[in-house]
């Protein structure tokens, strides 16, 4: 009676993909999803403003799924899958220095309407591999964006001017090494106005990390 009470608790418990619903290996992603996530080669992905800028995995339908659950639909778990894709290229980079991780922030009023900055979660599961520092609250937007995967890269450009700022109250070393973490790179605009403040202000040990891009640049 004891084995049939365990089986059925196995049942009702074990865990699906989330990309699948299979629940044939009772993890989050199971390894037939896992082998359609796609890495980049390990190099530099391009340079912003003189600064290497390295990213994961192409944006195919694994990867628009796992940030759309996270971003949007409140599935925090997927931030451990996330910072996990991310690592497991990061450790290919064989990088040995070592960095503060700084989020994209949200503006406050999108923060106000999700409950969570998921990049704040991503980074957080970040440092457990890596054992690097955070500082969430460094880095602010200054300016509520209109979202941007309807706007041209010019259009994106003049959305995000001057949306970032540095917050004085919880200020970096100037000799730091900043590495800048985000979930996806299309036309680099966001990096790009955050990395331009950061060098405004005197930061110049810049990296940017993100786990994903489309494929838009081959």
């Amino acid at each position: 009676m004891i084995k049939f009470f365990e089986k059925l608790l196995g049942l009702i418990y074990t865990q699906q993909c989330y990309f699948c619903r299979s629940t044939k290996y009772d993890t989050l992603i199971c390894p037939e999803c896992r082998k359609k996530i796609h890495f980049m080669p390990e190099s530099v992905f391009l340079k912003i403003n003189s600064c290497c800028v390295y990213t994961a995995v192409l944006y195919d339908d694994i990867i628009k799924r796992l940030i759309k659950g996270l971003k949007y639909n409140n599935k925090k778990q997927l931030a451990k899958l996330h910072a996990e894709i991310m690592y497991e290229y990061w450790q290919r980079l064989n990088i040995k220095d070592n960095f503060i991780i700084l989020p994209v922030p949200i503006h406050k009023s999108r923060l106000k309407e999700r409950k969570y900055n998921h990049m704040d979660l991503v980074a957080e599961e970040f440092k457990k591999y890596t054992n690097y520092n955070i500082s969430k609250n460094f880095l602010i937007r200054t300016k509520d964006t209109k979202k941007q995967y309807n706007l041209h890269r010019d259009e994106r450009i003049k959305n995000l001017k001057n949306a970032f700022d540095i917050n004085e109250k919880n200020l970096i070393d100037k000799e730091a090494k900043l590495l800048i973490i985000d979930d996806i790179i299309s036309t680099g605009a966001t990096l790009g106005e955050i990395i331009k403040i950061l060098k405004e202000k005197g930061y110049t040990n810049i990296t940017a990390f993100t786990l994903s891009t489309p494929d838009i640049w081959n």
